[in-house]
């Protein structure tokens, strides 16, 4: 049982893979199905973990590699048909690639795995739900404005930077100087 979140985590990597299969050839509503399915097993195997105490190393490195993939591979496959700008994308893929760096630093030098906070959450909320409606779009005729798919891809972006300097920030990155110790530290005995 203890093996459910990380058989979920597994799970949300060959939807990926089935996700870009079908997106290519224009399934956009089981491609919806699919995008929509990966995210309610992301929630359900956290919630496993976390209740449960089911947490593993493996399920620390699949479970966030699982979330990227998706959110790249979507992303990825808008911009193929011009549904996403390239510049937000290739933002967004240096955000990721930083912090993956940073997570593996706190990894290695305070044997810490760095969890996703309130901001992180925000912005994986905002891409769910920009990426949802325009899957909605391609499969329904597209009746949301285009416009307000931008601002919302606009904001994810904005909290998806604002996070990463958030998490910077907590792990001591940046602005070092303002604090004793980091928030990933352990707090000293009288605290």
């Amino acid at each position: 049982m203890r093996h459910i979140p990380n058989i979920l985590s597994c799970l949300r990597v060959a939807m990926v893979i089935a996700f870009i299969i079908l997106f290519t050839k224009q399934q956009y509503l089981v491609c919806l199905i699919l995008y929509v399915a990966a995210f309610l097993t992301d929630v359900l195997d956290g919630y496993l973990a976390r209740r449960f105490n089911w947490v593993s190393d493996f399920g620390k490195l699949v479970d966030p590699f699982a979330d990227k993939f998706m959110l790249i591979a979507a992303l990825a496959c808008l911009l193929s048909i011009g549904k996403f700008p390239w510049y937000l994308l290739a933002v967004l893929v240096v955000k990721e690639l930083l912090m993956v760096v940073g997570g593996l630093i706190m990894l290695r030098k305070k044997k810490v795995a760095v969890y996703a906070d309130i901001w992180g959450k925000a912005a994986t909320f905002l891409f769910f739900a920009s990426i949802t409606l325009t899957l909605v779009n391609l499969a329904f005729n597209g009746f949301i404005p285009e416009w307000v798919l931008i601002i919302l891809y606009f904001a994810a972006i904005a909290v998806s930077i604002f996070s990463m300097f958030h998490y910077a920030y907590k792990a001591g990155f940046i602005g070092r100087k303002y604090r004793v110790r980091t928030a990933y530290d352990e707090p000293p005995a009288d605290e």
